[in-house]
């Protein structure tokens, strides 16, 4: 049976605290993160985008980046004035200025996924169903990801009107509540997504609790395990699969997405000798 292609890296690539760990900690000018990760990993998840649209010539810049590359893919983050802002539907402009910031992606054949990420608080309502369906609606030309984190959408009729759309359903590793959506490996569309957030349960929720604090986690091996299994049943179902690691604090997230490639198969070959002291435990892979 021919399996799906598997494509890992991280959520996002520009943070400070990898520097020294992830990345040298003095670095020439020529240095970008990019096609250092792009050694290990055929993928990354830009998290920028959601927080305002990116400009085309970085976009242009991103590509030229992973020239050397050919099998690299991106994902993007939908702007978070479409699943966060939802005081009214957005303006043409601010359409346009989306799509206009990952026009260079998709031209040059680099646009994995377009993820719409709503936040755990998205709630299955008359509203809210209308609003995804406009979303779904006004970006139906790219590959998109629906992430759902409330336990209401976890119906068979959600995610049979996904396959409909060829929508797929992102499955996400995340702490569990009482209304949270658990781990699953489901598969609605010709591409497959995960999401590993962590398992910090006491910063989750926490009020006042910074990006660090809510995705300082570092999965175990015998908690990843059980997702090796799902990944591969994707992998049968799916033509590409995208597995993304979000638990980014202190380069954790580099860790975790590494062991998942070589549990896969894949090469994870002259690691930095700063995340080998760093994560020791990388050294038996």
């Amino acid at each position: 049976m021919k399996q799906g292609k598997i494509y890992i890296g991280t959520a996002g690539w520009s943070y400070a605290d990898w520097n020294g760990i992830v990345y040298p900690e003095k670095r020439g000018k020529g240095f970008h993160a990019l096609p250092w990760l792009a050694r290990w990993f055929n993928t990354v998840e830009i998290n920028s985008s959601f927080y305002r649209p990116p400009a085309a010539k970085h976009a242009e810049s991103w590509v030229r980046l992973v020239a050397d590359h050919p099998d690299f893919q991106f994902t993007a983050k939908l702007w978070e004035r479409f699943t966060h802002h939802r005081e009214s539907w957005p303006m043409p402009s601010e359409i346009k200025q989306y799509r206009d910031g990952i026009r260079p992606l998709k031209a040059a054949g680099r646009l994995g996924a377009v993820l719409v990420q709503f936040p755990w608080s998205f709630r299955r309502t008359a509203e809210n169903r209308l609003w995804l369906g406009k979303v779904a609606d006004e970006f139906s030309d790219y590959p998109l990801v629906v992430e759902l984190r409330h336990s209401t959408w976890d119906l068979p009729e959600v995610y049979a009107g996904l396959q409909e759309r060829d929508i797929a359903f992102c499955n996400i590793d995340q702490p569990i509540f009482k209304d949270s959506i658990g781990p699953s490996d489901r598969v609605t569309a010709p591409l497959a997504y995960v999401r590993f957030h962590g398992r910090n349960y006491d910063n989750w929720f926490r009020e006042g609790a910074g990006q660090n604090e809510r995705y300082d986690y570092l999965y175990s091996e015998e908690e990843l395990k059980p997702w090796l299994a799902k990944l591969r049943n994707m992998q049968a179902k799916a033509e590409k699969v995208y597995v993304v690691t979000n638990n980014h604090f202190q380069g954790q997230a580099v860790v975790n997405a590494l062991e998942i490639q070589a549990a896969m198969g894949g090469d994870v070959g002259g690691l930095p000798e700063t995340l080998l002291e760093k994560y020791p435990r990388l050294r038996s892979l």
